[in-house]
């Protein structure tokens, strides 16, 4: 870890864990970390979590010499949203349901924005008071206020029917709200596609966690601004990307899973995983996640069993990690988990002297009607984890966080062998065995989920558990892994590299290549509404015709570290051996095809022929086999790509399947292979390429898919 240079910028990213939240620093030119502190996290603070924010920032600056002038980006991850809905910690709502009309019309609409209460963490239930108007008066909207008052809500939601296309009755019942001091939200600002049950269920779940995320963010940011730091201050998102205060203000709905989020836009940003499967490892839990394309895999989210319009990542936890127990029974071992030292408040054999564990006694230690294998030096309680086998067979680096004494893991796992009747090196090999399996189950649904490679695929590890699990478990089951560099910070990494992003989806059947371009746009304000640079904004557009919905995406860096950051470019062999190792193809079979911008794509060529779009500090941005790559110009760019389309659809039994495709220019990569149709993606380019100079390098990289 080096000290920022001199008139360096540098970015923070601050993690809020559930013990400890952690505080690095990274220089925005490099991107290497410069600083880290661990603090408590202050839950039971006035302050909730931002006095730990705020504590572990003043330390951040003060023992590594950071000017507050210096901090070009600041952001932190939250664990309040799914925290407040997993206890049940939720503001009192009530919902403004318009249905104007008839009382025949307004049937419906009120009896789908009414929904069943939604049973939350153990027998707590989520269950809003209704308000239904037939108009959106003023007197009407204001009635209705009092009347929520009176029954104790403290934030309001507004909805309805068809609310996404006329939003002007949500809008003034939320603004009136708020005038009346009432944390309010509606329909049409957390979801923009049909579906007025779900929608509805969403803003109010969104409301209900206003009120509380509405303190600690503006707390924070007063802190911040306090501080110095001129900066805005941002919030991870669900999706991997971050966000204003502004908009938490608006959606905190959107924080959910913001701690996975964190871990995963590490993986990206710090170790430029493009294809590959994420696990985070701590000590009670791993979290396993799928990259595909350099972009996390998301799916609709559910709360209490019930759908709602919130898509987050697809995050698969599973109950083995570091420090997960042995469970046994009688002799015999039964499994490895769900109870973790930590929870047990125990101490790990290859953390502790081993002259301490070689006086120990075996004790199996019960826990809800489970057995666990412990060990008991007088009033010291001692653990066999995952971790402790991986060192005693030697499988942890030692320059890993998860590094420890090799020595006294073997006396705990002798002691307890001796008193199963296991040799201690089958004990060992058993528990990594038990925990690779479920860690496997996980691999292999997730590849099958998301149509990944085996072949170019990289299982990366993150978090202080990782060098426990993953190195075992790669050569275990014969995948390509690593760990990730400083895994045990590789989430608060990622919130300090994370881009803003915004999402823009909206429920058109047989969309037009107008209605993806004027979507695409609106994904760009929203970015640069959010706080992205306006000129490095990319967006990826992807249409579902099964539920005609269309979603546009867009994210980029903050204007502030856009204008901090120099990057060094990378030479042509560090682009060859980054291409080589992701392919996974030997180096003979790898060259340079083409070249625009700052990108330039690599690969093999005939049949099979696979490609990698890298850029100019050697990170690969995707992958894609079965390739064709032209180079061409703006001027014949939209003729060259409508050529390569339809050379590359493939057709089959059920249907047509357009290419992947991908045109590379100057600094940007546009993804148009979400399209479904032609002539959407030619409009899309068309709207990419307008006003540029017509000599411009492209390069139109496509990939045929599986009809």
């Amino acid at each position: 870890m080096n000290a920022p240079e001199s008139g360096r910028n540098v970015r923070i990213g601050i993690d809020v864990g559930g013990t400890f939240t952690d505080v690095v620093a990274v220089d925005a030119a490099t991107r290497t970390l410069v600083g880290l502190v661990k603090v408590p996290t202050t839950h039971a603070h006035v302050d909730g979590v931002a006095a730990g924010i705020v504590a572990g920032l003043e330390r951040l600056m003060r023992e590594h010499a950071i000017a507050p002038e210096r901090i070009a980006f600041i952001a932190h991850s939250t664990t309040q949203a799914t925290n407040a809905l997993l206890e049940g910690d939720l503001a009192r709502v009530g919902i403004i349901g318009f249905s104007p009309g008839s009382a025949l019309v307004a049937w419906w609409p009120q009896r789908a924005m009414h929904f069943a209460p939604i049973v939350l963490g153990g027998s707590r239930q989520f269950a809003p008071s209704w308000y239904p108007l037939r108009d959106a008066s003023d007197a009407s909207i204001d009635g209705a206020l009092d009347r929520a008052r009176a029954a104790g809500c403290v934030a309001i939601a507004a909805s309805e029917a068809f609310g996404v296309d006329r939003t002007q009755h949500e809008s003034r019942a939320v603004a009136r709200a708020r005038a009346a001091g009432f944390a309010a939200t509606s329909g049409h600002e957390v979801a923009t596609v049909y579906g007025l049950r779900a929608r509805t269920r969403t803003a109010a779940l969104n409301a209900a966690i206003l009120p509380r995320m509405l303190h600690a963010a503006r707390t924070t940011a007063r802190a911040v601004l306090a501080a110095g730091i001129t900066a805005p201050l941002m919030i991870m998102r669900s999706d991997g990307g971050v966000m204003d205060v502004g908009e938490v203000e608006r959606r905190p709905i959107l924080t959910m899973l913001s701690g996975p989020a964190a871990g995963i836009a590490g993986a990206l940003l710090h170790e430029n995983v493009t294809d590959g499967i994420f696990i985070e490892v701590g000590g009670t839990s791993a979290d396993c996640s799928a990259i595909k394309n350099g972009q996390p895999q998301m799916r609709p989210a559910t709360i209490g069993g019930q759908r709602t319009l919130l898509r987050t990542l697809d995050v698969r936890t599973l109950a083995i990690a570091g420090g997960s127990l042995l469970a046994v029974d009688g002799r015999a071992v039964r499994d490895v988990g769900p109870r973790s030292a930590h929870i047990a408040g125990l101490r790990y054999a290859s953390f502790t002297p081993l002259a301490t564990v070689a006086g120990a006694d075996y004790v199996a230690h019960d826990v809800d009607g489970t057995t666990y294998a412990t060990l008991a030096n007088g009033a010291e309680r001692i653990a066999l984890t995952p971790t402790c086998a991986a060192n005693m067979l030697g499988f942890v680096p030692a320059d890993a966080f998860a590094s420890g004494d090799a020595a006294a893991a073997r006396a705990a796992f002798t002691i307890v062998g001796a008193a199963l009747g296991i040799d201690p090196d089958v004990l060992a090999t058993d528990v990594l065995d038990r925990a690779t399996e479920k860690l496997r189950v996980a691999i292999v649904a997730l590849i099958a989920d998301y149509d990944l490679d085996p072949q170019t695929l990289a299982i990366v590890g993150g978090g202080g558990g990782a060098a426990a699990l993953v190195p075992y478990a790669a050569k275990k089951l014969a995948y390509a892994a690593r760990l990730a560099r400083d895994a045990e910070v590789i989430s608060p990494i990622g919130v300090a590299l994370a881009l803003v992003r915004d999402v823009v989806e909206r429920s058109i059947v047989d969309p037009t290549p107008e209605d993806l371009v004027r979507i695409r746009r609106e994904a760009i304000e929203a970015a640069i509404a959010a706080g992205a640079a306006p000129d490095r904004v990319e967006v990826v557009v992807d249409v579902d015709r099964a539920r005609n919905r269309v979603r546009a995406t867009a994210s980029g860096a903050t204007a502030l570290v856009e204008g901090a950051t120099a990057l060094a470019h990378a030479t042509d062999a560090e682009r060859m051996d980054a291409a080589i190792r992701s392919l996974r193809l030997p180096n003979d079979r790898v060259g340079f095809l083409a070249r625009a911008g700052t990108f330039a794509v690599l690969g093999s060529t005939g049949t099979g022929a696979r490609a990698a779009i890298v850029d100019d500090r050697a990170v690969v941005r995707s992958i894609a086999r079965d390739t064709s790559v032209r180079l061409t110009s703006v001027a014949h760019a939209e003729h060259d790509l409508i050529a390569a389309i339809d050379a590359d659809t493939v057709y089959g039994d059920v249907g047509r399947a357009l290419p992947e495709t991908y045109v590379i220019y100057n600094t940007r990569i546009a993804d148009v292979g979400g399209t479904a149709e032609r002539d959407g993606a030619v409009a899309l380019i068309r709207e990419e390429l307008a006003g540029l100079d017509h000599t411009i390098p492209v390069v139109i990289l496509t990939a045929r898919r599986r009809a």
